[in-house]
């Protein structure tokens, strides 16, 4: 993986998500800038390998300064990758979940993936991606048990483990915006390349072949319905908002077992 060139018309922004939430494709997974209005602002993940150089040069032409802080929703190689890279670039601390910290300080690698899972191309080619484990030490920060940190005034980071451990979500309840990371999808995450090219967007459970939990998810999924979320953003497929949205996230709730748990689970 980590010789494969990423194509510029493969990475995209996504202006406009909420107020102060701006996005950016790249490939098959979004990282995010949450801005503040004094100009302050937070990266949320970091992308896939050899995407560093596209998330600065988009932080330089949208946001116009380094960020407070990195915030990772969880350690996987396509929300991780550029960390280091950018911490160093930026001299900023990465924030994670304590959870996550045998993934992302050089100890353990994550499970095998379950390469039956879902179907389609993404599950087939898993057992290729980087499963670490990378050393982020230097920067690596735990996340307040509060839920609150300074970087991010009016957002809630909540813990919604089941697709890893450590896994966490960010909630404004101001205006009921989202980024559940990989917690659920608006794109069926096992055929993403598939469903990039036709699929409307519309909401799916976890990445199965990298969840570890899934009862663990599916309560996640269950507490983040109750939060009546009228916008999500998450780090696959499209952001979504509307009076709809709710609805939707209480059905895959509701019908998770059905529609999201693989029959292959572990």
């Amino acid at each position: 993986m980590e010789g494969v060139r990423i194509p510029a018309e493969q990475v995209i922004p996504l202006e406009a998500i909420a107020e102060g939430v701006r996005g950016l494709r790249i490939t098959f997974v979004n990282v995010f800038a949450v801005s503040q209005p004094d100009g302050g602002w937070v990266l949320i993940d970091a992308g896939v390998p050899l995407s560093a150089s596209y998330i600065r040069k988009w932080a330089e032409d949208t946001l116009g300064s380094p960020p407070r802080a990195i915030v990772l929703t969880h350690g996987h190689f396509d929300h991780v990758s550029a960390a280091d890279e950018l911490a160093k670039h930026w001299s900023v601390p990465i924030y994670a979940h304590p959870e996550e910290f045998p993934y992302l300080t050089g100890k353990e690698s994550y499970p095998p993936p379950n390469i039956g899972a879902g179907g389609g191309l993404m599950s087939v080619l898993s057992p290729l991606y980087p499963r670490g484990p990378i050393d982020l030490s230097p920067w690596l920060r735990a996340l307040p048990d509060s839920g609150e940190l300074t970087e991010l005034p009016d957002w809630r980071i909540i813990h919604t483990p089941g697709h890893t451990p450590g896994h966490v979500s960010l909630f404004r309840a101001s205006d009921h915006v989202l980024l559940p990371g990989d917690a659920f999808c608006t794109t069926k995450p096992e055929s993403f390349f598939e469903a990039a090219l036709a699929q409307q967007p519309e909401l799916h459970g976890p990445p199965a072949y990298f969840t570890s939990d899934w009862q663990a998810a599916r309560r996640s999924v269950q507490q983040l319905a109750g939060l009546r979320a009228s916008t999500v953003a998450p780090g696959h497929g499209r952001p979504l908002t509307g009076p709809e949205v709710s609805a939707a996230l209480e059905r895959l709730a509701a019908e998770f077992s059905e529609v999201a748990v693989p029959e292959n689970r572990r």
